[in-house]
C-alpha cells in the first residue's frame, strides 16, 4: 500500500507556462485501486492494536463505494467480516466487486446520500457493539493520520520538496487533513486548495458539500488556505479529457480535481501543483457521461 506514482500532465497543460508543472498521485495502483486504501489499512491496525477487533467481529462502515472496497480488500487478506452500507445508487461496478469481495451489502436510499449510509450504520453498530467494529471513517482519527504518515511525505520525496500548492477533494477531508497538516509542517508556505461541489446536489460521488451535510469530526475549515467550488459538468468534461488527452482513465472526482489543480495552476507563473487522484475509471464505465464528445 502506498508510494504511489505521481505523474506529470502535460497535455492538458498547454495553456500554463512551462515553469508550473501540475502533477498528480494514481492512487488506483493500491490493492484495493483507490486512496481509501491507506485510511482502510491503518484504521484496521489500529483497531488490532487496540483490541477492538477481533476475528469473531464484522468490520462495519458506511462508504459511497471505494472505501469499502479497501474495506473488503484488507479484511478478505487478514480472516474478517465485512458489512457496508451504501447509497443505491452507487455504480454498478463498485456493488458487483463488493459482491466479489464477499461484503455484505446494506443499500441506503439514493436520496439521503452518505449521511443516510452513516445513519443506518451507526445505528447497526448500536443494536450489537459485540457483533460489529465500527471503522467510523467520517470520525475516526486513523483516517487522516494515514495520509499524514504516508501520502504526505511521498508528495514531498517525489517532487524533491519542491511542491508549492496541493489541491485535494473533500469527502471525509481525510486527504487534505493529513497531507495538509504533514505539509504545513514541512513548509509553512505550501498553499492548501480544497475542492468541493458547488452545490448540495451533484454528481460528484465522493466528495461532499460541506455546508449542507454532516461534517467528519476531524475536518478543520480553517486549514485550507483557500476553498474552491466544482461544477460537476467541469468534472465530467476534465475526466474524459484525461482519457483521451493524456491516457488517464480515471473516475469522476480525480476529474473535479485535476480542474481545480489546472485552474490553480493558471493563476502562477511558476510552482509545483500537486493532486491525488482517487481512483480509477474502471468503476465508472457504465456512466452515460462517457458518451459525450470531447473536442
Amino acid at each position: 500500500m502506498g508510494d504511489s506514482p505521481l505523474v506529470r500532465l502535460r497535455h492538458v497543460t498547454r495553456d500554463i507556462p512551462k515553469s508550473v508543472q501540475v502533477c498528480a498521485k494514481t492512487e488506483w495502483t493500491n490493492p484495493g485501486s483507490s486512496v481509501k486504501d491507506r485510511p482502510a489499512l491503518f484504521i484496521i491496525r489500529e483497531a488490532e492494536n487496540g483490541g477492538l477487533l477481533d476475528s469473531g467481529m464484522r468490520i462495519l462502515d458506511a462508504t459511497s463505494g471505494n472505501m469499502g472496497i479497501a474495506y473488503a480488500t484488507y479484511a478478505a487478506a487478514r480472516g474478517y467480516h465485512v458489512t457496508l452500507c451504501m447509497p443505491e445508487n452507487a455504480s454498478p461496478e463498485r456493488i458487483k466487486v463488493l459482491q466479489v469481495l464477499g461484503a455484505e451489502l446494506i443499500l441506503t436510499d439514493a436520496l439521503e446520500g452518505s449521511d443516510g449510509s452513516i445513519l443506518k450504520a451507526s445505528e447497526l453498530a448500536a443494536t450489537d457493539p459485540t457483533r460489529y467494529y465500527y471503522a467510523d471513517q467520517y470520525n475516526n482519527p486513523a483516517n487522516w493520520q494515514a495520509h499524514y504518515h504516508t501520502t504526505g511525505p511521498e508528495i514531498i520525496r517525489q517532487t524533491q520538496g519542491r511542491i508549492t500548492h496541493f489541491v485535494a477533494g473533500l469527502g471525509t477531508s481525510g486527504t487534505m487533513m493529513g497531507v495538509g497538516r504533514y505539509l504545513k509542517e514541512y513548509n509553512s508556505n505550501i498553499q492548501l486548495i480544497a475542492l468541493q461541489p458547488g452545490a448540495p446536489f451533484h454528481g460528484l460521488e465522493g466528495l461532499k458539500h460541506m455546508e449542507s451535510t454532516k461534517r467528519p469530526s476531524f475536518y478543520d475549515e480553517a486549514l485550507p488556505d483557500q476553498h474552491i467550488e466544482i461544477k460537476t459538468e467541469d468534472a465530467l468534461e476534465m475526466t474524459r479529457i484525461l482519457a483521451r488527452d493524456e491516457g488517464l482513465l480515471v473516475g469522476i472526482s480525480s476529474g473535479a480535481a485535476a480542474y481545480g489543480a489546472i485552474q490553480v495552476a493558471k493563476t502562477l507563473s511558476k510552482g509545483v501543483v500537486a493532486t491525488v487522484f482517487p481512483d480509477s475509471g474502471y468503476k465508472y464505465l457504465t456512466e452515460r457521461f462517457w458518451e459525450d464528445k470531447v473536442y
